[in-house]
């Protein structure tokens, strides 16, 4: 079942092959899968929230972010 904030299957078949590619390991964390990230963005941009109210479900609301700043520089929000 989709989560209200969460993209589809549909939707994400439209933008993952326009991503970077996932990051490897770097240190013992384990890289976070993009469509996770992508849907904790999206439910920061849907509730309006501070990004420190992210469900931890998402991940670290600091890692979701520095996600955010990254694809901001290299211009992927523009194409979203």
């Amino acid at each position: 079942m989709i989560r209200r904030y969460e993209i589809c299957d549909n939707q994400w078949e439209k933008i993952k092959d326009h991503l970077p590619s996932e990051r490897k390991p770097q240190g013992g964390n384990t890289p976070k899968d993009h469509r996770q990230m992508l849907n904790a963005m999206l439910w920061v941009a849907r509730t309006g929230a501070p990004w420190r109210d992210l469900p931890e479900t998402y991940g670290s609301w600091s890692t979701v972010y520095s996600r955010v700043r990254r694809w901001q520089i290299a211009g992927i929000w523009d194409w979203i």
